[in-house]
Order: structure tokens, then C-alpha cells, then sequence
């Protein structure tokens, strides 16, 4: 197949079609850093530029893959030399902000951290917020519904957004960019896009709902010396701080060591004794009732023997210095290469008795092996590294093994918020039942006949 090179340019102009070296000198993800092994790379500038692109593609059966931010983790931006990339890097425009309706109106390609920023400089917040914040993009949010370190209050990205745009297979474009909380009437298609990882539509633009700012927020690094005492832990902090509790994130042992005793990349505010360790974060607008609500709270858990140990941020720089502990993705890789990243979620009963099963199982295989832990536990979304000293697609398989299979039992998922891409579509039968994915291929059919759009992503 031989892609319509001379048309994609008549269309977006001859400077925003890549081939050859400025397309293979491009990674396809932040963690491999493998080479974008398209045919070429196409990016319009506006819906109406990727529509018209899309209607060529359409005749000539040309697939596509979409690339946003390139911070996902489960290959889902790979793409093959008979295929065409469509960037949405031009598409980066705020269009509006409505301060009084709580919204902003933004285009797909516009990078998390530029939303935040704009929605502060109108006294507001879009709260959905994640370590690439800086890198990836509002329309890969949408199409992986992105969750983050404030799901436990905000939700995931599709409580975010009230409406959307999108550009289908043959190049119709279908603009819901509903304003409205209530909106009732007919079916919600934005839904059919928001975590469909581009293979049902290519979002271009939305409307996203903001929130009242939380000024003021209290963070604390606390010990716990046991799973019990943190499960006990994040009920006692639900009741006590309310709809103030922003975020409780768990770093178990074996995350808060390495980064900080065995690589040193972090001075460690607790000593590494501790069987795990959550950052407790409270937001609110009243400094001194959030302040007081939040010490009383911690000074209980301690009195309960909840928590061992305790360390509240006292300034800005403290803060980050906490959550840099659990954001240090970078470092975690480095430390354990080479390293196979999941992504699972489970009841939070069950999280200690299948981790603890999971190591035991793996050294038990591979006496040299590491299992490292963290996650979003309020919201029962785990983050699991293992090292087994080989990267070899046999090892990966077997590794994948002890990881997923466990979880069809516990009525977990295999993908909590990082999707399915091309690295986990072997494994959705784990989590979704037959008659569930039978109706994702009918919707797939129905909406790209000719498997164009991301083809072989998510479903086979």
C-alpha cells in the first residue's frame, strides 16, 4: 500500500507531512524509546484539516494511528511502515473559558499542565492531574480516560468532560461539545470515545468541566505497619477529612526503599523500616479549619497506632519533595532494568494476600527477581514493577501470567487506567466477558468497517 502523500499535502501543506528520517527520529512512547516506524506523519491543523485527511484515507483504505502526548505505556502509539501517524502536536489551542458555567473549551492536542494552568489563572481547577502532566495531551486523557493521584475525590477523566468532538473512519465529524451538566437527550456518544484509545474516533476538541480551587492543601508522608492499619487508615481519613481528602497513595516497602535507601535518589523523611507508606493529601480553601482538621486527624490515627510515623509538609518545596518520592517513575525504571510495568486494579480487601503471593511466586521462579509496589489504594488501582533480569518475550509472557491471571478470580482488572493497547489485548478476556467484548467488535464494525483507525489496538 502506498500512502497518498501528494494528497495528505494539498490538504495540510507540503511542511506537515514527515517522512524518512523526521519520522523514524521520533519515539513512539517515553519508556522504550523506540522509533516511529511509520510510513509518514501527517498533522493538521484543525478538525476540519483531520477530516479532510480522514475522507482519503476512507477511500483508500489507509489505516491510522493517533498520537498525542506519547506517555502511554502499553504500546498503543506503535505503528507499522504501511501505516500513517496523525498528530494532533498543532492542535493546541485553548478556544474558551467560561469561569461562570465552569468550563473550558479546548482542542485535542493541548498538554494537561497548559488546562491547569488556564483554569488557575480564572480562580478555577481542572483537578484531573498525573506525573506526565507536562507531556501528555488532553485528547490521549480522553481516549485512555486517564485516571491519576486524585481519582479518590475528582473521578477519572470521563467525570471530567461534558462534551466532545470527534472525527470518525470516513472522515464525518460529530460535535458533541455539550455545555451542560444535565443533558439527557438521546444516547451520550461521547462515551463511546472516552477510553476507546482512538479506535472508534479521533477526538479533536472538548469541553471539559472545571471545579472551585483548593487553595490550601496539607500533605503528609505517614508509615504504617500493617495492611490491616492501612485499610483502617484510609476509612478513618475519608470520614474525618471528608470531601477534603485529595489523594492516598501507598508506597509499599519495596517503592520507598529502592528510591530512597538503595538508589539514594531521595532523602527519605521516614526511615525505610516500615512495611508501607501513603501520602496523604487534604484540600480545601480555609487554611486554619483544614490545618487543624487534618493534624487532629493524624494525631487519632496515631493514638490508634494506625500510623508509626508521621511527616507533614510545611512548605511548597516539602510537598514536592514528598510526592517526588512517588513520582520518580524515572528513577524506578532505572533502578530495576530491565523492568515489565503493570497496571491492575482489585479490591482493596485482597491487594496485600495477592501482592504477597505474587513475590513469593515470582522469586520462587526467579530467585534473582524484584517485585516493586505502589498506587492509587483509595481508589484499588495498583502499579506493579517487576525485574526478572530478561525483558525476552517468553519471560514477559510468564511474568504476565502471575500478574493477570490471579485477577480474574478477585473480579480485577488487568487495566486500571493505562488501557489496553497492543500490550494487554491478549490478556482483556481476564476482565471482560465474552458477551462484553462481542459487543465491542459490533460497536468497532459499526463505526470503522474497514479497521482503519488504530487497527489490532485493544481488540484482535
Amino acid at each position: 500500500m502506498q500512502i497518498p502523500l501528494e494528497a495528505l499535502r494539498a490538504i495540510v501543506g507540503p511542511a506537515h507531512v514527515l517522512t524518512g528520517d523526521d519520522v523514524h527520529s521520533r519515539r513512539v512512547d517515553w519508556m522504550t524509546g523506540a522509533p516511529c516506524l511509520a510510513g509518514a506523519i501527517v498533522r493538521p491543523a484543525d478538525t476540519e484539516q483531520l477530516a479532510a485527511v480522514m475522507r482519503v484515507c476512507y477511500d483508500l483504505k489507509q489505516p491510522v494511528v493517533t498520537h498525542g502526548g506519547l506517555t502511554g505505556l502499553v504500546h498503543g502509539a506503535e505503528a507499522t511502515a504501511d501505516e500513517l501517524v496523525i498528530s494532533l502536536e498543532r492542535m493546541t489551542a485553548i478556544e474558551e473559558v467560561d469561569p461562570v458555567g465552569g468550563t473550558l473549551t479546548v482542542q485535542a492536542g493541548a498538554p494537561l499542565q497548559l488546562v491547569q494552568e488556564t483554569a488557575q489563572e480564572v480562580g478555577l481547577q481542572f483537578p484531573l492531574d498525573l506525573g506526565a502532566r507536562g507531556s501528555c495531551t488532553i485528547g490521549g486523557n480522553i481516549a485512555t480516560n486517564a485516571g491519576g493521584v486524585r481519582v479518590i475525590r475528582y473521578g477519572m477523566m470521563r467525570q471530567q468532560v461534558l462534551g466532545l468532538e470527534a472525527v470518525m473512519a470516513d472522515g464525518r465529524i460529530v460535535s458533541s461539545m455539550n455545555r451542560m451538566l444535565k443533558n439527557n437527550a438521546g444516547f451520550d456518544l461521547k462515551q463511546l470515545f472516552i477510553g476507546s484509545e482512538g479506535t472508534l474516533g479521533i477526538v479533536t476538541r472538548a469541553v471539559l468541566r472545571l471545579q472551585p480551587p483548593t487553595p490550601v492543601e496539607q500533605t503528609a508522608l505517614v508509615a504504617c505497619p500493617s495492611f490491616e492499619a492501612l485499610t483502617v487508615l484510609l476509612s478513618h481519613m475519608g470520614k474525618t477529612l471528608g470531601g477534603a481528602l485529595g489523594a492516598f497513595e501507598v508506597m509499599w516497602q519495596n517503592h520507598y526503599r529502592l528510591l530512597t535507601e538503595t538508589l539514594g535518589r531521595h532523602t527519605p523523611p521516614i526511615a525505610p523500616e516500615h512495611p508501607f507508606y501513603v501520602i496523604i493529601e487534604s484540600l480545601g480553601s480555609d487554611a486554619t479549619h483544614l490545618s487543624t482538621q487534618f493534624r487532629e486527624a493524624l494525631e487519632q490515627a496515631l493514638e490508634d497506632e494506625l500510623i508509626v510515623d508521621a511527616v507533614i509538609a510545611q512548605s511548597a518545596a516539602q510537598q514536592d519533595g514528598l510526592w517526588a518520592i512517588r513520582e520518580d517513575i524515572e528513577g524506578l525504571v532505572k533502578g530495576m532494568e530491565p523492568v515489565l510495568t503493570f497496571d491492575v486494579s482489585l479490591p482493596i480487601a485482597e491487594m496485600q494476600r495477592y501482592t504477597a503471593a505474587l513475590e513469593a511466586r515470582i522469586t520462587q521462579r526467579w530467585p534473582q527477581g524484584r517485585l516493586v509496589v505502589f498506587g492509587h489504594l483509595g481508589d484499588g488501582n495498583l502499579h506493579i514493577s517487576v525485574s526478572v533480569g530478561s525483558s525476552a518475550p517468553e519471560e514477559r509472557h510468564a511474568v504476565e501470567t502471575l500478574v493477570y491471571e490471579p485477577l480474574k478470580a478477585l473480579g480485577g482488572s488487568v487495566s486500571a487506567e493505562h488501557g489496553i493497547g497492543l500490550e494487554k489485548r491478549p490478556w482483556l478476556s481476564t476482565c471482560r466477558s465474552n458477551a462484553e467484548i462481542d459487543l465491542m467488535h459490533t460497536l468497532k464494525q459499526a463505526l470503522d468497517p474497514y479497521q482503519l483507525l488504530n487497527r489490532g489496538k485493544v481488540l484482535s
